[in-house]
C-alpha cells in the first residue's frame, strides 16, 4: 500500500483544493493518505471550514487531515481560527509540523 503524506505550503486556495482532491481520489484507490497544513496554507482550515468547502469536508470525514502547524499559525496570527477546530497543533520540528517521522516510517512526500 503506498503511504502519501500531502506537506501543504501554499496559501493560495485553489492550489490546496488539488491537494485535497488528489488525496481523496489516492485515498479511495486505497492509499494511506495524510495532510498536513504548514507555511501560508495554515490560513485555509478556517475558511474552508466557514465556507463548509465540500472536499475539506470528505478529507476531515475520511480521517485524512494530520494537523496544522503550531508555529505558523502563531507567526501568521491564525492560531486562535485554527485552534477552535480542533485538529492537532503540530510542533514537532522546533515548534513546526515535521515530516521525519512519516519518512522514516516510508511515507512519499508531497509539497505543494
Amino acid at each position: 500500500m503506498n503511504k502519501i503524506l500531502f506537506y501543504a505550503m501554499t496559501g493560495e486556495k485553489m492550489c490546496f483544493q488539488h491537494v485535497l482532491m488528489n488525496a481523496l481520489d489516492l485515498n479511495a484507490a486505497g492509499s494511506q493518505v495524510k495532510i498536513i497544513f504548514e507555511g501560508d496554507s495554515v490560513k485555509l482550515p478556517s475558511v474552508l471550514d466557514g465556507e463548509r468547502n465540500k472536499l475539506y469536508q470528505k478529507a476531515l470525514d475520511a480521517d485524512l487531515i494530520a494537523g496544522i502547524c503550531l508555529a505558523c499559525s502563531r507567526a501568521l496570527g491564525v492560531y486562535d481560527a485554527n485552534a477552535v477546530l480542533c485538529l492537532p497543533m503540530l510542533d514537532d520540528m522546533v515548534g513546526h509540523a515535521g515530516m521525519r517521522s512519516y519518512v522514516d516510517e516510508g511515507w512519499q512526500v508531497i509539497s505543494m
